[in-house]
């Protein structure tokens, strides 16, 4: 017998991926049920072949459900995922609000998957910020072979980071442009179209944003709390994927061919290095697709031990849905959980 398995925000962006993720992946799922606000009830969702009824979260009954793959924002999660666990369904939640949480583990499937053990505690698993995911599936194998001691990373983050209004309104601004018409902002604090805004996230008191810190923070809980990371956010004109660029220096020698040569075999990344006109990736290859491409790997002179590269992924894939799904997979690969009916 499979699992039941409930998605929860399943009507917004990372919601619809998450529901078509675990079809194109033949998650050993027996029922799906499709979650959301009240408001959203009666509204349907694609699952495979399948069309879903979008529940309400607030009145579901999760005695019997498994695993609740949770995307519906910080505050639902915060309200719900307590009781959700509590009533014995594994939660595993895309939002921010647990992922700071020593008794909640931090997962990437590629790069810390044994630390998924600790989920008993509240029954909640936390997914990483979309930034963070690609960054150290890149990362980890380097770790492991050299020891990183500092990262210095920028971010080219997709509109699709802030969700379906942000991407209407870079196609809005866009065409309002095109035809002289005059360009709103109301979910960007400038304009987005043909620009870049230099601010993901509100403000802290050391002048980094929250999406800076939050890098900062996850990559320390998830690969090591040693590591000294600095990072610069930035939200550009593109619909889909997440693209970085990134210098590593590390605590002993290793140059960008060995690098090359060990993310060649790394899980979850794809090299795309020729280092020629068009010989690497970005953000419209990668869109749609499940692998961290890493791309322009070279030596960083400037210090010792240190190499630059390119990482490019779908935010919406490995950022958010894949991510949350491959998790998802751990527990049950690995025995972790039973079906509840089938216990029963």
């Amino acid at each position: 017998m499979g699992y039941k398995v409930a998605v929860a925000g399943a009507t917004g962006n990372v919601g619809r991926e998450i529901l078509s993720i675990l079809d194109e992946r033949g998650f050993p799922a027996d029922e799906v049920v499709a979650l959301a606000s009240r408001r959203s009830m009666g509204v349907e969702v694609s699952y495979g072949d399948k069309t879903l009824k979008v529940k309400d979260l607030a009145t579901y009954d999760f005695s019997d459900t498994d695993i609740c793959l949770m995307s519906a924002g910080g505050a639902v999660s915060k309200e719900y995922s307590p009781k959700i666990g509590a009533a014995g369904c594994v939660v595993i939640d895309n939002s921010s609000q647990w992922r700071t949480d020593p008794d909640v583990p931090l997962i990437v499937p590629e790069v810390n998957a044994d630390a998924i053990v600790g989920f008993r505690k509240k029954n909640i698993i936390a997914n990483p910020n979309c930034s963070t995911a690609q960054l150290v599936v890149a990362l980890k194998p380097l770790h492991d072979a050299a020891r990183i001691k500092r990262v210095v990373v920028s971010t080219y983050q997709s509109v699709s980071g802030a969700g379906k209004d942000a991407m209407d309104e870079l196609f809005a601004q866009t065409r309002a442009v095109f035809v002289s018409d005059p360009v709103e902002s109301k979910k960007f604090p400038k304009r987005i179209a043909f620009n870049l805004i230099p601010q993901i996230d509100v403000f802290m008191e050391d002048g980094y944003t929250k999406e800076e810190w939050k890098m900062v923070v996850e990559t320390k809980k998830i690969l090591d709390p040693k590591i000294k990371l600095t990072a610069t956010c930035v939200r550009v004109p593109v619909f889909v994927s997440h693209s970085e660029s990134v210098n590593v220096e590390f605590e002993t020698p290793l140059s960008a061919d060995e690098a090359r040569k060990i993310l060649h075999s790394a899980p979850g990344i794809l090299v795309i290095d020729t280092r020629e006109t068009g010989g690497y990736a970005t953000p419209h290859e990668a869109a749609g697709e499940d692998a961290t491409y890493v791309s322009r790997l070279r030596d960083d002179p400037t210090v010792d031990n240190g190499i630059a590269f390119w990482c490019v992924s779908d935010n919406l894939r490995k950022g958010a849905a894949l991510n949350a799904v491959q998790i998802a997979e751990v527990l049950v690969n690995r025995k972790l959980i039973t079906s509840r009916r089938k216990a029963a």
